[in-house]
């Protein structure tokens, strides 16, 4: 059975910053192993940084999707595309205030 998306809708959903994915999805199979402490010192931060990304209050820097892939044997570029999206998507909606979209530029 296949379900209909709608893509307009889509499109209007606020993307999930980064870090909070990482922090509901990852980090609970991390910590079956391990404490936070010892997942922040594998990633090369203090606990505050690692808070400060899974609360979505910074942003995945390259550093830091390098890290995080390394320690989940995945690709840096998921995450950086996942931070991509999310603050292409903040700056179109704080733009689209200021911005008549139907003003272009001039050649």
């Amino acid at each position: 059975m296949e379900y209909p998306v709608d893509r307009a809708k889509l499109a209007r959903r606020t993307p999930i910053h980064p870090g909070v994915i990482f922090g509901d999805i990852v980090m609970p199979e991390l910590r079956k192993d391990r404490t936070i402490a010892e997942i922040a010192a594998l990633l090369g931060v203090s606990r505050a940084t690692l808070h400060r990304v899974m609360a979505g209050n910074v942003a995945i820097s390259v550093d830091m999707a390098v890290r995080i892939a390394k320690l989940c044997s995945g690709e840096p570029e998921l995450w950086l595309d996942l931070q991509t999206d999310y603050e292409t998507f903040r700056a179109r909606k704080r733009l689209a205030k200021n911005w008549n979209e139907s003003r272009a530029f001039a050649n």
